[in-house]
């Protein structure tokens, strides 16, 4: 057998359940390489071996079900509450604050699923943007170059996966925080639609932005993830759609249909800020286009024309979550100054400001599901830049980085506040060595369609199997 990291996570189950490798021997190996590497990638800040040790013993001696996953190790969004774990949300102000005594149902139905959490992955303070640099502690490296940023806000998650410290991780999106440190790392990163997972449907949070989402190596294995994530309860309870027949990663072995794409490098930020594209973000674009259509699909060059006030709008929601951080656990003394700017900045809003906000986001939400409408799915470039150097981001002017993190990003957030399912998949690299992605955004519950569309396109591509130096 190979070394154990250099096996897919689905390969890893079917060594589980063929009896080849125990649940004590998978975890022990992931442990170990977690020990070796992540000094150098900062991408674990809390590492919990006895819990995941315990964990693979009870599964070894039949008291823990093996579930779908089998023991494969996972590491927890360091947002996500797990009983007996503190959680640091990446910030000073939560150092010391009290142990959960409760795990969050993302957590629960991880473990209802056979997963074997080994502890927290990074992130950026309290999730709040697109790059893994916390106060707390030193920043969350990428696995292709130690110079470079891992993206955010699961930098840490997409950081371990990258270096082969787990097989697959937990990220969760709310402006694109799946796949911007997907397309950072070379990764496959899936945000679901919105009602999806039942554990983190996204109804909670404010404008119904955030859902978790998985970062895996190969689509087969976000795939995978996805179908734990999803459980055994009710999926697209607010869409009114059917219950799926078959786990996301059985409707894999069926291609898609011919399908007609849209392509498109307009953002809805363009009337806002100055939106520029790298030519190797483009190219990398074009190239997945004409393996699409060498793969039976037609492929449609498309000037989406966005509606107006996207912008100010997603900029009030933005300050308006960061208001919603509760007073009694955050020192404005302590936070970083981009999160104070935002507590302080949303907590000035009026009611009429945030109803005005939800209503421009709720019309433009109807405005982009019609247009995308007359294709099966919209491909857009990834990032609009390579992944920024560690320190691009300008931390004394919230202003300045706001927009600066736009310019980096503008093709994931609309996507958020239209509650579509996309995907982030590897296209290469640039000529630094960096990865380069390109995003699958699909139609309302069209998870599987997109994914589908993703494994083909993958295979043309070639990228499973490239690693970072760092590996």
């Amino acid at each position: 057998m190979s070394s154990l990291h250099e096996l897919s996570a689905v390969k890893l189950v079917e060594a589980r359940a063929a009896g080849e490798l125990s649940a004590t021997e998978l975890v022990s190996h992931f442990l170990e390489r977690i020990e070796r590497l992540n000094p150098d990638t900062n991408a674990l800040v809390t590492r919990t071996p006895e819990l995941a040790l315990e964990a693979a013993k009870a599964m070894d001696e039949g008291i823990r079900a093996p579930g779908l996953l089998w023991g494969i190790p996972f590491a927890d969004k360091d947002l996500v509450n797990r009983a007996g774990v503190a959680t640091g949300g990446g910030s000073r102000a939560l150092r010391g604050a009290a142990v959960p005594e409760t795990s969050d149902p993302l957590a629960l139905v991880l473990d209802e699923a056979g997963g074997i959490s080994v502890g927290k992955s990074a992130v950026c303070e309290f999730g709040l943007t697109s790059y893994t640099e916390s106060e707390v502690f030193p920043p969350t490296v990428n696995p292709f170059s130690p110079h470079h940023g891992s993206g955010g806000s699961s930098g840490g998650a997409a950081a371990a996966v990258a270096s082969g410290m787990v097989p697959f991780s937990l990220g969760s999106d709310g402006g694109g925080s799946v796949r911007i440190p997907a397309w950072a790392c070379g990764l496959v990163g899936h945000k679901p639609s919105r009602g999806l997972i039942p554990a983190g449907a996204g109804f909670d949070s404010l404008g119904g932005l955030v859902v978790p989402g998985p970062l895996a190596r190969s689509v087969e294995d976000a795939a995978l993830l996805l179908d734990a994530l999803c459980g055994s309860a009710p999926t697209f309870r607010a869409t009114g759609q059917p219950p799926r027949l078959h786990s996301f990663r059985e409707q894999l072995t069926t291609a898609p249909g011919p399908l007609t794409i849209g392509m498109t490098t307009v953002s809805p930020w363009d009337d806002w800020l100055n939106i520029t594209v790298d030519s190797e973000a483009c190219d990398a674009m074009y190239r997945v286009a004409a393996l699409a259509e060498e793969a039976g699909h037609t492929v449609v060059p498309w000037q989406w024309k966005p509606m107006a006030g996207y912008a100010e709008a997603f900029y009030t929601l933005w300050q308006a979550s960061a208001a919603s951080l509760e007073t009694d656990r955050v020192s404005q003394d302590l936070v970083e100054p981009l999160t104070r700017y935002l507590m302080e900045r949303g907590r000035e809003l009026g009611a009429r400001d945030l109803v005005h906000a939800l209503g421009v986001l709720s019309r433009f939400e109807t405005d982009t599901i019609r247009a995308f409408s007359r294709f099966d799915v919209v491909l857009t470039p990834g990032l609009a830049t390579g992944p920024p150097p560690i320190g691009f981001y300008d931390k004394n002017d919230p202003e300045e980085n706001f927009r600066q993190q736009v310019r980096v990003t503008p093709f994931s957030s609309f996507v958020n506040v239209c509650g579509l399912p996309a995907l982030a998949l590897p296209a290469g690299q640039n000529t630094e060595g960096l990865p380069v992605g390109v995003h699958l955004i699909g139609g309302p519950g069209q998870d599987a369609l997109v994914l589908r569309l993703a494994s083909v396109l993958e295979a043309h591509i070639g990228w499973v199997g490239t690693r970072p130096p760092i590996w």
